[in-house]
């Protein structure tokens, strides 16, 4: 497969705590199709919190080369990263990441503000907000949303910038059974009707089942990858 959206070669990344280094990555070399849906798993410490934030451009490999929609990021200086992850990446958190005084609608608009997007903004915020369902309320705080709802908010913030690939880490992880497989619906939805890549960060072996193929790591390590 020539078209790919992620290619990490030789990755790794250490941590200095005090006198001890911890090796939290140690050579993941993987790549992930434009448009694949795909689930990162492994136990606490396996390594998967450090590349999530490799592939979402929030921390550096200390060795190796990371290359996002055809960007070699690892080689960017701090600025040309952060512009990069404003154009490329969405992000959707388990505990939602909203602004608590600031509307739907100002939430889901806060990308494109980052950006700099001044054209059309606020019609772009109502759009997504429509597609997720919450066209009747942009108006409405945080506070004033269910989990679910909240969740909603983030996924059309994650999308409005029309990203290569939306990163939702543990996204059912704070909703119930029903609106965790409302949100998952919605995540999977959106990959389909835009073809962005979903990348799935999750214990939740439910969500990893509704993904294309499974990536799981251990102490640092790519263990197996399953279709």
């Amino acid at each position: 497969m020539s078209d790919w959206v992620i290619t990490a070669d030789s990755l790794t990344k250490r941590y200095k705590m005090g006198t001890v280094v911890v090796n939290a990555l140690n050579g993941v070399s993987l790549n992930i199709g434009a448009g694949e849906v795909v689930a990162i798993m492994g136990p606490s410490g396996s390594g998967k919190s450090t590349l999530m934030n490799i592939i979402g451009c929030l921390d550096r490999p200390s060795s190796g080369d990371y290359t996002l929609d055809g960007v070699l990021v690892s080689k960017l200086r701090d600025n040309e990263v952060a512009h990069i992850r404003n154009q490329k990446v969405g992000f959707v958190f388990q505990s939602f990441n909203l602004l608590p005084r600031a509307s739907a609608l100002e939430n889901v608009e806060l990308p494109m503000r980052y950006a700099g997007v001044t054209k059309n903004r606020t019609q772009r915020a109502k759009a997504a907000l429509e597609l997720v369902g919450l066209g009747e309320r942009i108006k409405h705080r945080p506070n004033e949303l269910s989990g679910g709802q909240q969740q909603r908010v983030a996924i059309a913030r994650a999308m409005v910038n029309n990203p290569a690939i939306i990163l939702a880490d543990e996204p059912t992880g704070a909703l119930d059974t029903r609106s965790g497989k409302e949100i998952m619906d919605l995540l999977l939805q959106t990959n389909a009707q835009c073809g962005t890549t979903l990348i799935l960060v999750t214990h939740d072996p439910g969500v990893a089942a509704r993904a294309q193929r499974t990536i799981r790591l251990r102490d640092g390590l790519l263990e197996e990858a399953q279709a």
